[in-house]
Protein backbone atom coordinates (compact mmCIF):
# COMPACT_ATOMS: atom_id res chain seq x y z
CA UNK A 1 0.00 0.00 0.00
CA UNK A 2 1.04 3.65 -0.73
CA UNK A 3 0.07 5.25 1.96
CA UNK A 4 1.83 3.21 4.42
CA UNK A 5 5.58 4.44 3.57
CA UNK A 6 4.13 8.04 3.93
CA UNK A 7 4.79 9.48 8.08
CA UNK A 8 2.43 10.24 10.30
CA UNK A 9 1.81 14.11 10.49
CA UNK A 10 2.09 15.87 13.28
CA UNK A 11 -0.84 16.74 15.33
CA UNK A 12 -1.74 20.34 14.56
CA UNK A 13 -2.47 22.53 17.82
CA UNK A 14 -5.74 23.72 16.02
CA UNK A 15 -7.31 19.72 16.41
CA UNK A 16 -6.75 20.25 19.97
CA UNK A 17 -8.30 23.00 20.63
CA UNK A 18 -11.54 23.29 22.37
CA UNK A 19 -14.16 25.67 23.53
CA UNK A 20 -16.80 25.73 25.91
CA UNK A 21 -19.55 28.36 27.13
CA UNK A 22 -22.15 30.50 24.85
CA UNK A 23 -20.24 33.67 23.93
CA UNK A 24 -21.24 36.93 25.99
CA UNK A 25 -24.08 34.81 27.40
CA UNK A 26 -22.17 32.62 30.01
CA UNK A 27 -18.50 32.82 30.63
CA UNK A 28 -16.70 30.89 27.78
CA UNK A 29 -13.17 28.38 28.23
CA UNK A 30 -10.75 27.64 25.86
CA UNK A 31 -8.52 24.97 25.90
CA UNK A 32 -5.59 23.64 23.77
CA UNK A 33 -3.16 21.05 23.86
CA UNK A 34 0.05 20.11 22.46
CA UNK A 35 2.93 17.54 22.87
CA UNK A 36 6.57 18.37 22.04
CA UNK A 37 8.52 14.64 22.38
CA UNK A 38 11.91 15.84 22.54
CA UNK A 39 11.58 19.40 24.33
CA UNK A 40 12.30 19.42 27.70
CA UNK A 41 9.72 20.99 29.94
CA UNK A 42 12.10 23.41 32.02
CA UNK A 43 12.87 24.52 28.50
CA UNK A 44 9.28 24.33 26.88
CA UNK A 45 8.18 26.50 29.76
CA UNK A 46 10.63 28.76 29.27
CA UNK A 47 9.66 29.72 25.44
CA UNK A 48 6.20 29.18 26.45
CA UNK A 49 6.28 31.94 29.08
CA UNK A 50 8.32 34.40 26.74
CA UNK A 51 5.35 34.12 24.12
CA UNK A 52 2.71 34.97 26.81
CA UNK A 53 4.58 38.19 27.37
CA UNK A 54 5.11 39.17 23.60
CA UNK A 55 0.89 38.29 23.76
CA UNK A 56 0.49 41.26 25.73
CA UNK A 57 0.02 39.89 29.26
CA UNK A 58 1.75 41.93 32.36
CA UNK A 59 1.97 40.25 35.64
CA UNK A 60 2.74 36.34 34.44
CA UNK A 61 3.73 34.23 37.54
CA UNK A 62 5.76 31.66 36.84
CA UNK A 63 6.20 28.27 38.74
CA UNK A 64 9.50 26.36 37.57
CA UNK A 65 8.82 23.46 40.47
CA UNK A 66 5.22 23.03 39.18
CA UNK A 67 5.61 23.76 35.64
CA UNK A 68 2.74 26.41 35.44
CA UNK A 69 1.71 29.68 34.44
CA UNK A 70 -0.93 31.80 35.25
CA UNK A 71 -1.55 35.63 34.37
CA UNK A 72 -4.77 37.55 34.11
CA UNK A 73 -5.29 40.74 31.90
CA UNK A 74 -8.52 43.22 31.96
CA UNK A 75 -8.87 44.64 28.62
CA UNK A 76 -12.85 45.89 28.67
CA UNK A 77 -13.01 48.01 31.48
CA UNK A 78 -15.62 45.95 33.63
CA UNK A 79 -13.37 45.01 36.04
CA UNK A 80 -13.61 41.26 35.43
CA UNK A 81 -10.13 39.99 34.32
CA UNK A 82 -9.22 36.97 31.90
CA UNK A 83 -6.93 34.61 33.00
CA UNK A 84 -4.89 32.12 31.39
CA UNK A 85 -3.21 29.47 32.71
CA UNK A 86 -0.48 27.32 31.11
CA UNK A 87 0.69 23.92 32.53
CA UNK A 88 3.83 22.24 31.37
CA UNK A 89 4.35 18.56 32.46
CA UNK A 90 7.08 15.97 31.78
CA UNK A 91 5.53 13.80 28.77
CA UNK A 92 7.69 10.59 27.72
CA UNK A 93 11.03 12.26 26.90
CA UNK A 94 9.78 15.19 26.20
CA UNK A 95 6.58 17.88 27.45
CA UNK A 96 2.90 18.18 27.32
CA UNK A 97 1.67 21.57 27.45
CA UNK A 98 -2.16 22.73 28.02
CA UNK A 99 -3.62 25.97 28.26
CA UNK A 100 -6.77 27.14 29.38
CA UNK A 101 -8.15 30.94 28.67
CA UNK A 102 -11.04 31.85 30.40
CA UNK A 103 -13.08 34.71 29.61
CA UNK A 104 -15.89 36.35 32.38
CA UNK A 105 -19.60 36.31 30.70
CA UNK A 106 -20.31 39.12 28.48
CA UNK A 107 -16.65 39.31 27.29
CA UNK A 108 -15.37 38.07 23.88
CA UNK A 109 -11.87 37.39 22.25
CA UNK A 110 -11.47 37.23 18.79
CA UNK A 111 -9.06 35.14 17.58
CA UNK A 112 -8.60 33.69 20.83
CA UNK A 113 -7.57 29.21 19.56
CA UNK A 114 -5.21 31.83 16.84
CA UNK A 115 -3.25 33.27 20.41
CA UNK A 116 -3.53 30.26 22.30
CA UNK A 117 -1.89 28.25 19.92
CA UNK A 118 0.69 30.58 19.13
CA UNK A 119 1.89 30.49 22.85
CA UNK A 120 1.62 26.27 22.73
CA UNK A 121 3.08 26.15 19.47
CA UNK A 122 5.96 28.33 21.04
CA UNK A 123 7.43 25.30 23.31
CA UNK A 124 8.49 23.50 20.33
CA UNK A 125 10.29 26.59 18.72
Amino acid sequence: MVLSSIPALADSCAEHYQMSGVPLVTGTTHKVWMMFPSVNPGVALDKVSRAVLAEGFVGVNVDKNLGTLTTQQETTGSGRPQTLRVVVRKEGRGSRVDAVFILPPGQVAPGVSDNLCRVVDAAGR
